[in-house]
């Protein structure tokens, strides 16, 4: 298998919210929703196109894979907020999962939000899983989610050193992710 990693463009969608849905079918920790998660984030203002990435096969430009990393901010108590991304979600399909796909995804991406001037994404996603890519508990640098999540399942990546010292406030999601 020859693996591509590329801009997700507008013909791709509708594939790529299959493999979204697809991937998630059987998630234990899923409300089965995500790909209705990312069409929204795709309409909102916290879009990014260079940061929703496919993977393909190049055999035969099948679409095994996808990454989204959108714009939200961390509120801080001052009415300050910084501006940073989310990680939400990557996604595999079922058939090349544990393959290294979705690592890919993650190490592209951060590159790709680096390279744009990004200096930090957050994610709530497995605890074990995320460390391997440089995603540390968002609670070192007193970063909380909005909700209830246990701490260790909320992490946060410096794509730039320091990019979060005195980032200290509530991450604030877009109402997208809520709807």
């Amino acid at each position: 298998m020859n693996l591509k990693i590329r801009q997700e463009q507008v013909d791709d969608y509708d594939l790529t919210e299959m493999v979204v849905k697809s991937a998630f079918a059987n998630a234990e920790h899923s409300d089965q929703k995500e790909h209705l998660l990312v069409s929204r984030i795709r309409k909102s203002k916290g879009f990014i196109p260079k940061l929703s990435l496919v993977a393909t096969d190049e055999d035969n430009n099948k679409i095994l894979g996808h990454i989204l990393l959108s714009k939200i901010k961390i509120s801080k108590d001052n009415n300050e907020s910084i501006e940073s991304l989310t990680l939400a979600p990557v996604s595999v399909l079922p058939d090349y999962q544990n393959k290294g796909i979705g690592g890919l995804l993650i190490t592209k991406a951060l590159k790709e939000a680096k390279e744009l001037g990004y200096n930090s994404v957050v994610v709530l996603g497995h605890p074990k899983y995320y460390p391997k890519f440089g995603f540390k508990i968002a609670s070192l640098w007193g970063i909380k989610a909005p909700f209830e999540v246990p701490e260790e399942a909320f992490m946060a990546i410096e794509l730039r050193e320091n990019a979060l010292n005195n980032a200290s406030g509530i991450v604030e999601y877009p109402s997208v992710f809520f709807e």
